[in-house]
């Protein structure tokens, strides 16, 4: 089959690799009909995240149908399925808690001790995300295998668009946890640094669970416009001074919650950034974290801080004090994608979320490495790309 591999930074290809197989009862085999470049793959992109090796298949974003099971899956021949980016089983202590993306089971043993070694305890495991979180192959490719397919997956009903329900595979339910972990109360204030397609169905999820204003913070003109379809105020921070604006729209009060939308890449000229640009350089750190340390000097004293944004290592100047003494709270974490894909898709179908605005290009599998260079090299215009498997690619049409 043909499927998108890593070889190293800034370097990605579509090769031809050995087609998936059963491996255990629970598994089923997907021939994948849509999938997504996420922003986080623009980590791997980057080289930012370790353990990953050349050949690894890319991609945790994705869905299908359904072409081969195991004995034990439930899951039909022929079935439409998004597939959760979290690999759990369901039945651990953590999974029994609802709590997927700490599952104990899904990372094979050999995998165990890198993250263990890395952050205490292993997380559960990731499609197509090195090997530090399992070392699974990823969906960007014609087909899949997907273990705990009696947990994860979840049936589409026919007639629905396969961009209609694709995001339900992470980025919805990561920006609507973002938002839940938000505490948000009716009539909050909300700041959410970032407009990337996370950072945007957080906006989004904010106004549902009753958010009175949200403040949305970018650079990139069509992001922040986007963001304002939904009824957001904007700050763009090349424009405008972000704790200043925060506090002027606030009267001097701050955001009753913020939402760090951004992670470890955080663009802008700020000190803290530059210094941690040199570090990352210089491999004397890992993380660009000013958004998170602005996120939380701005936050009102006694608010919510909101971390869905994605952070591989230690962090430095993180500002502790003003943490503690303004009594804030933080949630973060993975999304525990299988509990909010139920509802999450009970309101696509019935049109109380908008889950294919954002999408702004769409490619064949074979085009997939010119689409990371595009969201890469342009965030701006390219907001989304959904790929298609088996769809002519662009040097094809060019060529007739």
């Amino acid at each position: 089959m043909r499927a998108l591999t890593w070889h190293g930074k800034n370097d990605v290809r579509v090769d031809s690799v050995d087609d998936p197989e059963i491996l255990n009862p629970r598994d089923a085999i997907i021939k994948v009909t849509a999938t997504a470049i996420c922003g986080s793959d623009l980590h791997l992109y980057d080289g930012l995240i370790p353990t990953m090796k050349a050949g690894d298949i890319l991609g945790h974003e994705f869905m299908g149908e359904v072409v081969e099971v195991g004995a034990n899956s439930p899951l039909k021949k022929g079935a439409r399925v998004v597939v959760p980016f979290t690999i759990a089983c369901g039945s651990c202590y953590h999974c029994g808690k609802h709590q997927y993306s700490a599952c104990d089971n899904g990372l094979p043993a050999d995998n165990q001790d890198i993250a263990q070694t890395l952050y205490g305890q292993p997380m559960s495991g990731l499609f197509g995300y090195s090997h530090m979180t399992g070392g699974y192959s990823g969906g960007q490719a014609e087909y899949v295998r997907v273990p705990f397919s009696d947990v994860g997956p979840i049936v589409i009903p026919d007639g629905v668009e396969d961009e209609k329900v694709l995001f339900l595979s992470d980025i919805l339910p990561t920006g609507w946890m973002a938002a839940e972990n938000a505490q948000i109360e009716p009539g909050d204030i909300v700041a959410v640094w970032g407009c990337g397609p996370v950072g945007l169905f957080a906006v989004q999820s904010a106004f549902l669970m009753g958010a009175d204003r949200v403040i949305a913070i970018d650079q990139f003109p069509h992001r922040l416009e986007l963001a304002k379809k939904f009824g957001a105020e904007i700050i763009n921070f090349e424009q405008s001074a972000v704790y200043e604006a925060l506090m002027e729209m606030t009267g001097g009060i701050g955001p009753d919650a913020v939402i760090d939308a951004v992670g470890l890449e955080a663009h802008g000229l700020f000190v803290d950034n530059v210094l941690d640009a040199i570090k990352t350089t210089v491999f004397l750190g890992t993380d660009r974290a000013h958004s998170i340390r602005q996120a939380i000097i701005a936050c009102r004293k006694g608010g919510r801080v909101s971390m869905p944004a994605v952070y591989g290592g230690f962090v430095d100047k993180f500002p502790l004090g003003a943490f503690m003494e303004k009594g804030l709270t933080l949630k973060t974490g993975q999304t525990h994608v299988q509990r909010y894909m139920p509802e999450l898709l009970n309101s696509i179908l019935a049109g109380t979320i908008d889950s294919t605005f954002l999408i702004s290009h769409r490619m064949s599998l074979e085009d997939a490495p010119k689409g990371y260079k595009m969201f890469h090299d342009n965030q701006n215009e390219v907001t989304k790309v959904v790929l298609k498997p088996g769809s002519v690619p662009d040097s094809a049409i060019a060529a007739e």
